[in-house]
Formats: structure tokens, sequence, C-alpha cells
């Protein structure tokens, strides 16, 4: 975990990350951390699951895995989510900036 982060831990290998999604937004992005949540920017509307889906895919990419690997494990309908990410390879966010 980074020095401090209350956004990620490790579990049994996994990252697990807590996020606060915007959906519906101008862009995709990861913004940094707002009130101890990785703050992720989509796109995607949150109907049928298309903004979660959104969500899974950036994470995936900024850790180094297919989005196969990210897994939404709390918060399927709320904007508060927590997800596992299976071998990343790199934390999505560090402070200053991305990874």
């Amino acid at each position: 975990m980074a020095a401090g982060a209350s956004w990620c831990r490790w579990e049994d290998g996994d990252l697990l990350v807590r996020v606060r999604v915007q959906p519906r937004a101008r862009r995709e992005a990861i913004e940094g951390v707002r009130a101890g949540r990785l703050l992720v920017r989509v796109t995607a509307p949150p109907v049928g699951g298309r903004a979660n889906e959104a969500v899974a895919r950036l994470l995936a990419r900024a850790c180094g895995v297919a989005p196969s690997r990210v897994e939404l494990v709390r918060g399927a309908g709320g904007r508060e989510k927590t997800l596992r990410v299976r071998g990343a390879r790199r934390l999505p966010w560090e402070e200053g900036g991305p990874a």
C-alpha cells in the first residue's frame, strides 16, 4: 500500500481499491483521492452496470492487468465502491499523480 493511503490495501496478494465514481463525466480519468477514496470519472451512464464496467476497465488499465482481473466487491448500485484487482502490477494512483 502507498504510505498513508486509505483508499487501497493489499489482501492475499490482491489489491482492494475503494473508489468514488462520477458517471457521465466528460472524460474517463482517475482524478486523485477525495475523502479516503480514489475519484474515478467515467463517461458511461449508471444504467445496466455500464458505469461499473467502465470503472473496471479503467482501473485494470491503470493497474496493468486485464479487465477480467477486476471484480466489484461492494457498491454495485452506488457511487462508492470497493473493487478487487487480482495480480496488480502497480497502484493506479500515487501521491502527486497517476502511477
